[in-house]
């Protein structure tokens, strides 16, 4: 068993399952069981796609890079060059990797380089010409 850290903001009930049972089809071909893989499957799918595109940033050599693979993936996700991140410049920082400071320092040379324009969590990516 690995051991797992987990804070709630609320009185929470833990549910403890054994694996095996979990992941191995009963004989009765119960249907909510199927779901139940079926749903273990489609999340841990999902997961794993978020995953491999956070390495595919955070592999990046330099802040400028990780901030321009992210945004351009945000965009093209979005299909405009304008667009909302989930994340605070905090957050940002945590997810690629980075220092804030060194983060935010990049980030209005870019945009005095004209390659975006930001405010707060809005960005829009200029078109090159």
């Amino acid at each position: 068993m690995s051991e797992v850290s987990v804070i709630t903001c609320e009185p929470t009930t833990i549910l403890f399952l054994n694996i095996h049972q979990v992941i191995t089809s009963c004989s009765k071909g119960c249907s909510f069981h199927h779901a139940l893989i079926e749903n273990m499957v489609r999340l841990l799918s999902y997961k794993n796609l978020e995953l491999m595109k956070k390495m595919n940033h955070i592999t990046k050599r330099s802040t400028r890079e990780k901030l321009l693979s992210y945004l351009s993936a945000e965009a093209q996700k979005r299909g405009s060059r304008s667009f909302s991140i989930p994340f605070d410049r905090q957050q940002l920082a945590d997810y690629l990797c980075v220092e804030r400071s060194a983060m935010s320092s990049e980030l209005s040379r870019m945009r005095s380089e004209g390659l975006l324009e930001y405010q707060k969590s809005f960005f829009t990516l200029v078109e090159e010409d």
